[in-house]
């Protein structure tokens, strides 16, 4: 019995604290409701997935960097669209299985295959994105993934899943939905100044910088958690919720 009082009592002085930090801040608030589905799944040259993750965003189109291609056909799956300069996925080869219409060759040596895909999902308004297969293989690759993810952010809605965990961009105030004792980690990119309501560990005004602070593994102590984020941009880390897409809604701002 006492512990069920603990758990409501947790939950009404989070949404309190939620309600009273809801008077001085212009927040947005990131839900996954049933139903909104991502727009497209990127599918990168790295550590790709078990099949059982593309059964539970199946119908969504796949598009894949050329040497992404070579595992999604081995597992049985065949991509929608194979775009890249075709240095890791031979042309007769990818020209004898799929449609011309489907594939798309960008000889660019300015942008990586991951940057094609992006600046093609923008041309087709495709802006809610699953991003599988971020990191893997060579170091600088990831490191250079992550600019690029970086760079796109403020356009595209972004999502990367690894490890049955969801990274999502952050750089201004927003409250989101999650479990109590849910792992929350906030990295910073590369530097960020804010405020948490609703974390074990909270901050308050203070900043995370790479090389200097960081701010991984915190935990939710409410459904609730807040990120006031006053400066700079970081990268949150919750929870899948596949095959849900995170969706960000406006908040009226409350009067003080």
């Amino acid at each position: 019995m006492e512990g069920h009082q603990n758990y409501y009592s947790r939950c009404f002085v989070g949404r309190l604290n939620l309600y009273l930090w809801s008077f001085r801040l212009k927040l947005k608030r990131i839900s996954f409701p049933s139903g909104n589905e991502f727009q497209a799944v990127v599918c990168l040259n790295a550590d790709l997935p078990d099949v059982d993750i593309f059964e539970m965003v199946s119908g969504v189109s796949i598009i894949v960097a050329d040497g992404a291609a070579n595992y999604l056909l081995d597992k049985g799956i065949e991509p929608d669209m194979i775009i890249g300069d075709m240095d890791s996925f031979a042309l007769p080869k990818a020209s004898k299985l799929f449609e011309q219409n489907k594939i798309l060759i960008i000889p660019d040596q300015e942008t990586n295959d991951f940057e094609k895909i992006l600046l093609y999902c923008e041309r087709k308004s495709l802006v809610n994105l699953l991003i599988l297969g971020f990191h893997g293989g060579e170091l600088e690759h990831t490191l250079n993934n992550w600019s690029v993810f970086k760079k796109y952010s403020h356009r595209l809605n972004m999502c990367i899943f690894d490890q049955n965990r969801y990274g999502i961009s952050i750089s201004e105030p927003v409250d989101i939905l999650v479990n109590i004792n849910e792992i929350i980690s906030l990295i910073p990119q590369p530097r960020a100044t804010l405020t948490t309501n609703n974390l074990e560990w909270e901050l308050k005004n203070e900043t995370l910088e790479l090389g200097v602070r960081e701010g991984a593994r915190n935990v939710a102590i409410a459904e609730h958690v807040t990120l006031d984020v006053i400066e700079g941009q970081l990268l949150l880390f919750i929870n899948h919720r596949l095959p849900i897409s995170p969706k960000f809604t406006e908040r009226q701002q409350l009067k003080q």
